[in-house]
């Protein structure tokens, strides 16, 4: 089974069939650290699945950026207010390290939807996920310490820390980096 096969049974199995139609649709395509990937303020039109690397997503303040989101291998990298109200999204996607990516063109996929009511229930459970994820943040922030965020961070990506600047963890979780280093000495 191909690196594909296995993000795309990941959001929702497909039959063979409406999997090689999907797949038709789909390019591997490569970018460099640092490669702004979607940018805020515009309609994104492509969705990505993450085959190897790591990045960031954020929103610019008056003077910072905020990071809200890391994705990593098998992750889906999309700008859900492009996708599904065709709007200018707010969040800007980083590349961390040199990535591999699949890409899928959204109009594809809803030209797709028509065709196959697989690929239907495909795109719907994509959305799905992305809200469970985007809830959890929000109950995480709301509910959690800083420590408890860091632990469960490090608990679910281990190598996040390994791979990410601690400058945007720090940022990820609220906190400055002064505080991250307290935390991650504490820990310790």
């Amino acid at each position: 089974m191909t690196t594909i096969d296995k993000i795309l049974d990941n959001i929702y199995s497909l039959p063979e069939t409406s999997k090689q139609m999907l797949q038709k649709h789909i390019n591997k395509v490569s970018f460099p650290k640092g490669h702004i990937l979607l940018r805020a303020n515009r309609i994104e039109k492509n969705i990505y699945f993450i085959k190897q690397g790591i990045v960031r997503a954020y929103a610019k303040t008056a003077d910072s950026e905020v990071t809200f989101w890391f994705g990593k291998e098998n992750d889906t990298v999309i700008s859900m207010k492009s996708y599904i109200e065709n709007l200018k999204g707010y969040e800007d996607i980083e590349l961390l390290e040199d990535c591999e990516l699949y890409e899928l063109k959204a109009e594809e996929l809803k030209r797709l939807f028509e065709k196959d009511i697989r690929i239907s229930n495909f795109g719907r459970k994509l959305a799905e996920k992305e809200l469970i994820k985007i809830e959890e943040k929000l109950i995480a922030q709301q509910f959690k310490t800083a420590t408890q965020k860091y632990k469960e961070l490090i608990k679910h990506n281990p190598d996040l820390v390994q791979r990410v600047q601690l400058r945007y963890i720090a940022s990820y979780l609220g906190i400055t980096q002064v505080s991250l280093s307290r935390i991650r000495a504490q820990i310790k």
